[in-house]
């Protein structure tokens, strides 16, 4: 199987499936990830609110997969924001993970009430020069908070991590994203709409999985998605959507599936 991965502007490369891990723990977490690694994924998604990046880095150990054959992402929370908080917590991150980089460090949310998440990035700057992360990006920021790092810092973020599905497009985000040369990820990509009548057809056409199925608008979409499940099977369906595409009628009716500017949330509820 090959997984597709899309170009990041700081010349590094991301897959465009990964694995999510909200909200493994423990024991689940690294009896996931060393079954998804070993059914063929590749990318890793982490968080340090998640509190499993020592299930996930077990994970990745038991696994066997040399290190450089890994995208592991991990994310700061607000605890580190701040000038120089940021040393501590990927220090904290890396340990419990047992590695000695990752290969994209977020800011996980802006919570510009604080004003910090500037300096965090200068801090991330500091963190990708000296090796501790091979790209950094943030998680959750809209275009008002992308200004304000561009006015005020030098590097562009790489990625832009979003909660993202056909229901929930985020076209202002995405656009200005893709303008600045931000690659766009979906947190929950398949969350809430795997009933969808639109869907179902589709997955019926095409014979896939109503995971697969919207998946599949993701990677055509140019964008970035991090499916979470502990179940094999599900994991195993979840990769399985390179080897066939959506056309043109089934591309227009995920996209009817907007519910609107007011659809979704920007929020923490679910620990993303």
């Amino acid at each position: 199987m090959s997984i597709t991965a899309l170009s990041l502007n700081d010349g590094t490369f991301i897959p465009q499936i990964g694995l999510g891990t909200w909200p493994l723990r423990g024991e689940d977490a690294a009896s996931t990830v060393e079954t998804a690694l070993g059914l063929g994924y590749r990318h890793i998604d982490t968080a340090m609110r998640y509190e499993n990046e020592d299930g996930v880095g077990e994970g990745i150990r038991r696994s066997g997969i040399p290190r450089e054959e890994l995208y592991v992402t991990t994310k700061l929370d607000g605890q580190f924001q701040g000038d120089g908080r940021a040393l501590i917590g990927l220090a904290e991150s890396l340990e419990r993970l047992g590695l000695d980089y990752v290969d994209l460090l977020l800011i996980h949310w802006p919570l510009p009430a604080r004003g910090e998440f500037v300096s965090t990035w200068r801090t991330f700057e500091r963190l990708k020069a000296e090796g501790l992360t091979r790209s950094i990006g943030v998680s959750n920021f809209k275009p008002a908070h992308l200004e304000v790092l561009a006015a005020e810092t030098d590097t562009v973020p790489a990625v832009n991590q979003i909660q993202l599905t056909p229901a929930i497009p985020r076209h202002e985000q995405r656009a200005y994203d893709l303008d600045h040369g931000i690659v766009t990820e979906s947190w929950s990509p398949i969350k809430g709409i795997l009933d969808e009548p639109a869907i179902l057809s589709i997955a019926e056409k095409t014979g896939r999985t109503p995971a697969q199925v919207v998946l599949r608008w993701h990677i055509q979409n140019d964008l970035v998605a991090i499916p979470k499940s502990s179940d094999p099977i599900r994991l195993a369906q979840n990769l399985d959507v390179f080897d066939f595409s959506l056309d043109a009628e089934d591309i227009a009716a995920l996209d009817s599936l907007d519910g609107g500017p007011t659809a979704g949330v920007d929020s923490d509820v679910d620990g993303h």
